[in-house]
This record gives C-alpha cells, structure tokens and sequence, in this order.
C-alpha cells in the first residue's frame, strides 16, 4: 500500500488532546483471516529490521565468556550472562522469568547453546526468546546494532497480534516508514487477502486503521 496512507493513518493516531505525562509507544495491531493457525507452519514469527529503529532503548542481554563477554560488553549489551551463572538461573525459574521479561533479545556464544537449551529452554522458548548464536571469535558488535533496530513480530496460535513499531516522539514519516517495512514482510508470508486489517495506535490512544 502506498506510504502515503500509512503516513495518514500515522499522523491521525498521534492527533489527541490529552498529553501523558510519560512517552507512549506506538503500536500495531495485525489481524489475519482464514488462516488455521493451529498448525504451526502457519504461525507468523518474524524479527524485522527496522529502518527507524524503536525510538526508545531496546534492551539485549549476552551469554558469553572471555574476550567475547568482554566484547559484548564494550558494544553496549545490557546484561553479560558467564557459562556458570546458567546452571544458576535453570535451578531459579522466577528469576530466569523476570531475565526474560526484562529483555527485548538474547545473544549466546554458540558453544553455550546446549546448556541454555537444558536449563532455560522452558522459559526462553514459549517467549521466542532463545538466543542467537555467535561463534567465539565473531564480531559481536554488529548484531547487537542490528537487534537495536529490531522488532518481533509473532502470532503464536492467535489471527490477531501485536507489535511496537516506534514512539510518539519519533517523526511520522519515519513511523511510517517502519510500518512499511512490516507490512512488506507480512506480506511475504500470508497472501494479501489474508490480511484482514492493520491498525496503528498509541498506548492510550483510539486505534486508526492503516488497511
């Protein structure tokens, strides 16, 4: 669909009258039709570059040891997790929950993946937050820059979900722009006419309809 549209759809949902006294998201609502999504291969789950990124911190926490945690830590991870802390948070479920909840992505020296996977696969997977592996001798910098401008988008078994696409703070145009963006991916994974609408709103504002 064309920008334009979009960028309407935009600037309508950011018009109210009431100011907050904190800075609202804005959000996507996406609803599918005639699609069985019981059947997992159905199931929407994206991650999706940005092109304007969030507008806000997105929060990115790093399994590693040696020179790659340290690395991860001079690139701006929000959290380093050593190879013996593991072991410690699978035997902790209420504190691996709130790690979960309180990160936007994971990232896991790949050589680690197993033991995540024995000791805090039940609380990363059903969240779609298993980590993305790296080699030790990789370059972490550059996806914790690249997961900075990332969102999920995820549909479980549900025809209707929901996803951040930035802040009231941000432009419109650029808004837009990252609505674009999902929107074309989407549509790389449903047939358009599967696409029963797409709304755009602020955290306490009315939903606008985008399609």
């Amino acid at each position: 669909m064309a920008q334009r549209e979009i960028l309407k759809a935009v600037k309508k949902a950011l018009e109210r009258p009431v100011k907050r006294n904190f800075t609202e998201s804005i959000d996507l609502a996406i609803n599918l039709r005639n699609i069985d999504m019981s059947n997992t291969q159905n199931r929407i789950d994206e991650e999706i570059i940005l092109p304007n990124g969030l507008g806000k911190p997105v929060k990115i926490a790093v399994f590693a040891s040696g020179e790659l945690a340290v690395n991860a830590e001079k690139a701006g991870a929000d959290l380093i997790i050593l190879p013996e802390q593991i072991d410690v948070l699978g035997e902790n479920k209420k504190r691996a929950k709130t790690l979960a909840n309180d990160h936007d992505f994971f990232i896991a020296e790949a050589s680690l993946m197993p033991s995540i996977g024995k000791n805090l696969g039940t609380v990363l997977g059903p969240r779609g937050n298993m980590p993305s592996p790296i080699p030790p001798g990789a370059d972490i910098s550059k996806p914790i820059e690249r997961l900075r401008k990332t969102v999920k988008i995820r549909s479980k078994d549900k025809i209707t979900f929901h996803t951040i696409v930035g802040c009231e703070t941000m432009a419109p145009e650029e808004i837009a722009a990252n609505i674009e963006a999902i929107i074309k991916r989407l549509e790389t994974k449903v047939e358009k006419h599967k696409i029963h609408s797409i709304y755009v709103k602020t955290t306490m504002g009315p939903s606008i309809r985008v399609l």
